[in-house]
């Protein structure tokens, strides 16, 4: 029996992807959810697990082909007898031998030559070294075997960065005639507009591409503003002083602040209803589910994959799906469940040291709280005492056509609030 292999959905308001690296070639058996073909989208990269055991019977997507969600990529024949069914291609009229003659064994293919990073010839590797499925798609886009270059991730494995260091080196000639064939003319004074060995042209990945063009459209079709406000930590850091062992040992995670925020966050949706809706044509539509995305570094750049019910959930189940979540991200195994359906986004940029920013939409959600570095700073506190405390600016961009300034600051005073005084979210007051 054939299966067709489709383009999954791939989240909310995602129509189009790109087909990333087939994990499985014509031919090749496969098992029940063994990964067969990756699929990129602007949030993450997909792998199609096998909807059955059989063989792989055509490949109609090549990688790189842009694909539309419900788009035939290729076609698996299931069942044990797949393989007897496929008998071999015939040679083509060109490759048979003339006059009974024996043909000669054809050459082996020949890998691609990879230099080290500092110009040598990199040594051959053993050929079963690990590579995460970024890694192993660039190589295959270049022909290149794992067994080539040298790993710098734990137990060797072979990291994308690693395959681009190795390509970079291996072809400096070829990088700087792209440069070139881009440069400008000289300029008068006779400096050329770029020289060789000080410029690299790397053309940017689809989902780059596709992130770009989001984030611009976004800007063009919501009337974006961004609030700001500051919150004293002092007394969830307290809290995460005091609890924090007991925490880990009774539920295995870390409390981190995340829980904390995205408690705080619910509860100032349910007191302003706008800021969890979104546009749909000429209609408002109001959202009394509360599915926050958290936005994660992952192996593709930043993601937002959901966590679905936040209101439902304790401060324990929080901080295990996000770790769930992140590691997921981290290794590209983010399905379309973990992508789909979010109402409002929570970006932390203070993890990577930002002091403070204006967070861009994730369409078509309304609302994005942005959360940023930690810093003690002196404070005017009671009595008027100028204090040191650890104080965080926070940011909440919102969709001005139908949030207005005065709900949109109202929310940020109320996550303020609940932050300050973590012992209310606990009582849910």
């Amino acid at each position: 029996m054939s299966i067709q292999l489709k383009v999954p959905s791939l989240g909310e308001s995602v129509t189009q992807a790109t087909v990333g690296a087939w994990l499985k070639k014509e031919g090749e058996r496969v098992q029940l959810d063994e990964p067969i073909v990756e699929v990129e989208s602007e949030k993450a990269t997909v792998a199609l697990p096998a909807p059955a055991a059989g063989i792989v019977r055509r490949v109609l997507r090549q990688t790189g082909d842009t694909v539309n969600v419900g788009e035939i990529l290729g076609e698996l024949e299931e069942g044990d007898a797949a393989a007897a069914a496929s008998p071999p291609a015939p040679a083509p009229a060109s490759a048979r031998p003339a006059n009974g003659a024996h043909a000669a064994p054809a050459p082996a293919p020949q890998p691609v030559p990879v230099v080290s990073a500092a110009g040598a010839p990199a040594p051959a590797l053993a050929p079963a070294r690990r590579a995460p499925p970024s890694a192993r798609r660039l190589m295959a886009e270049h022909g290149v075997a794992a067994g080539q270059v040298e790993g710098s991730g734990p137990g060797g494995q072979v990291r994308k960065e690693d395959v681009e260091r190795a390509l970079t080196a291996s072809e400096p000639a070829v990088a700087a005639a792209a440069v070139q064939a881009r440069a400008p003319a000289a300029p008068p004074s006779g400096r050329p507009g770029v020289e060789d060995g000080r410029d690299r042209v790397v053309p940017m990945t689809s989902l780059r591409r596709t992130v770009a063009r989001r984030l611009v459209e976004a800007q063009h079709t919501a009337a974006i503003l961004t609030t700001f406000n500051e919150v004293d930590m002092s007394r969830v850091l307290a809290l995460r002083e005091r609890l924090g062992e007991q925490f880990l040992a009774r539920h295995g995670v870390k409390l981190g602040f995340m829980s904390f925020f995205v408690k705080a966050a619910v509860e100032a949706l349910r007191q302003f209803p706008a800021v969890n809706a979104e546009v749909r044509g000429d209609a408002v539509v109001y959202k009394d589910h509360y599915d926050v995305g958290v936005a994660v570094g992952g192996g593709k750049g930043l993601v937002v994959p959901v966590l679905h019910d936040a209101d439902a959930r304790s401060f324990a189940e929080v901080e295990q799906e996000i770790g769930a979540l992140a590691k997921k991200a981290r290794d590209n195994r983010l399905g379309p469940d973990d992508l789909a359906g979010g109402t409002f986004t929570i970006s932390n940029g203070g993890v990577y040291g930002s002091l403070l920013s204006t967070p861009i939409l994730n369409p078509p959600q309304s609302g994005i709280l942005g959360l940023h570095k930690i810093q003690k700073r002196a404070v005017v506190g009671e009595g008027d005492q100028v204090v040191v405390r650890p104080m965080m600016y926070v940011a909440l961009s919102y969709d001005h056509r139908i949030v207005d300034g005065r709900e949109a600051v109202s929310f940020l005073v109320a996550v303020k609030g609940a932050i300050e005084d973590p012992e209310r979210l606990l009582l849910e007051v």
